[in-house]
């Protein structure tokens, strides 16, 4: 990963960055290979997926991170790279740490494969003492499916200006999801889109009542009670027992 990311120009890519107040658009940038293996796990994970729906606001299938440790472990190894992790924190500008292990949302497989699949404006608030910052991947997109983005609207006497963009395979969008009011337009019939979601955080810290929000979130809108509570209490024993 580190050699590939030598073709990118750190300093352009930053300015951009803040320019845009937090978001970034990179249409190819995973190596083929990466891409291609990533295609891969797909059809690993896809039999895992929990479907969601929440009226007015977004339907569509997840997976994530306890469910995918044991299906393909390469994700782990690509989201814990430490070529990857430097090189958005030249982007960020500040030091990025991995989410904890009891977190389903550090990364995470989105299935678009029913019309009308789709998710409604919103940010990806961080329940963290610091920010949380957002890695989506492109995977699959046989789609006309959309990334609609909304920038500077939380910045004051800011004018807000408004964006779309699709994410091939292997394309990369980067933003501080606080920051970022986006959405995903409507899957088309017969069309398909998977996308792969990295979350990196500044301070991993998180009181009691934060995390029983943040987990009820993800299991009604995300990835079901039993992958967010049941392997969520696993990871944290295996964590322990390393600790041990």
């Amino acid at each position: 990963m580190g050699g590939s990311l030598a073709g990118f120009d750190s300093n352009v890519l930053r300015h951009e960055f803040a320019h845009c107040g937090a978001f970034l658009h990179v249409p190819a940038f995973l190596p083929r290979e990466i891409t291609e293996r990533l295609i891969a796990t797909v059809d690993a994970v896809e039999p895992s997926i929990h479907r969601n729906y929440l009226p007015r606001h977004k339907q569509g299938g997840s997976v994530g991170r306890h469910t995918i440790d044991q299906l393909a472990p390469l994700v782990s190894k690509l989201y814990r790279s430490p070529a990857l992790i430097g090189w958005l924190e030249r982007l960020a500008g500040e030091r990025l740490q991995a989410a904890p292990a009891d977190d389903p949302h550090a990364y995470a497989f989105y299935f678009y494969t029913r019309r009308g699949d789709h998710i409604g404006w919103h940010y990806d608030t961080s329940y963290y003492a610091g920010r949380r910052y957002t890695l989506l991947l492109g995977v699959i997109d046989e789609s006309s499916c959309r990334l609609d983005y909304e920038l500077h609207t939380r910045e004051r006497g800011a004018a807000v200006v408004a964006g779309s963009v699709r994410i091939p395979p292997g394309g990369l969008v980067f933003f501080d999801g606080d920051k970022l009011r986006h959405r995903i337009t409507p899957l088309g019939e017969g069309e398909r889109r998977v996308s792969l979601t990295f979350e990196y955080v500044t301070d991993p810290g998180m009181n009691r009542r934060a995390r029983f929000i943040s987990n009820m979130k993800d299991a009604l809108a995300y990835f079901g009670f039993r992958q967010v509570f049941g392997s969520a209490a696993r990871s944290r024993q295996r964590s322990g027992r390393e600790r041990a």
